[in-house]
């Protein structure tokens, strides 16, 4: 279609903002400040699926838009903010395994590989966004990852796995834009109740203990 040129260099800009925000969640030091480094992550995630679902001609892509905007901008924030003690959201330190210089070079290592990991499986694919989003995406889920792995409390984490599943989308809408409509209602459930169990474990942990790094859970069972 005539506009393709002005949407592939939309969907680039798109992709270029979505990693900043990954890789804004690895370097924040505070959890209210990684909350809205996801949402704006899922904006982003919303509007590429949109720009690419406009592109290729696909609902399914267009309901993943409308998907993403409902559950993770305005359900998962909500859930969060009412399950978690508004206390843990004014912690100024996040507790980590790295301090902020180390994990942003290991983060700058981890999108290094996904385009390595990423070269080889872009000469099968058909759709051109797939140049852009496929890299990207798998660079988020690396940086998902690593989040999980680097940070102690349990929100950071949620978080950090919410973003690899938003990295495993941003790659997943240039590879198979008419993804079946029953994944994309699975994912509309599973997520939310994701948060709200985790959520709900969070307050748990820090009315016990006073605490929520994940690190505690021994001590909360032995009470």
């Amino acid at each position: 279609m005539s506009g393709s040129p002005v949407l592939f260099a939309l969907d680039a800009l798109t992709g270029a903002l979505f990693l900043l925000t990954a890789l804004g969640v690895v370097a924040t030091r505070q959890v209210l400040a990684s909350l809205q480094l996801f949402i704006l992550q899922s904006l982003l995630l919303a509007f590429s699926a949109l720009l690419l679902g406009i592109a290729q001609g696909s609902v399914h892509l267009l309901a993943v838009a409308a998907i993403t905007i409902a559950t993770k901008t305005l359900l998962i924030p909500w859930l969060l903010r009412h399950t978690v003690s508004a206390e843990i959201y004014r912690t100024r330190e996040i507790e980590r395994v790295l301090n902020i210089p180390s994990s942003l070079l290991i983060a700058a290592v981890l999108i290094v590989l996904a385009y390595v990991v990423a070269t080889p499986l872009l000469g099968t694919a058909a759709v051109p966004f797939a140049r852009i989003n496929l890299p990207l995406g798998i660079a988020a889920m690396f940086l998902g990852t690593f989040t999980i792995v680097a940070r102690r409390e349990a929100v950071p984490q949620l978080l950090g796995l919410l973003g690899v599943e938003n990295g495993v989308f941003f790659a997943g809408a240039a590879i198979v834009p008419n993804l079946p409509m029953i994944a994309e209602l699975a994912a509309a459930v599973d997520v939310p109740a994701i948060a709200l169990v985790i959520g709900m474990l969070t307050r748990r942990i820090h009315t016990r203990l006073g605490t929520t790094s994940v690190g505690e859970l021994a001590s909360l069972r032995d009470h």
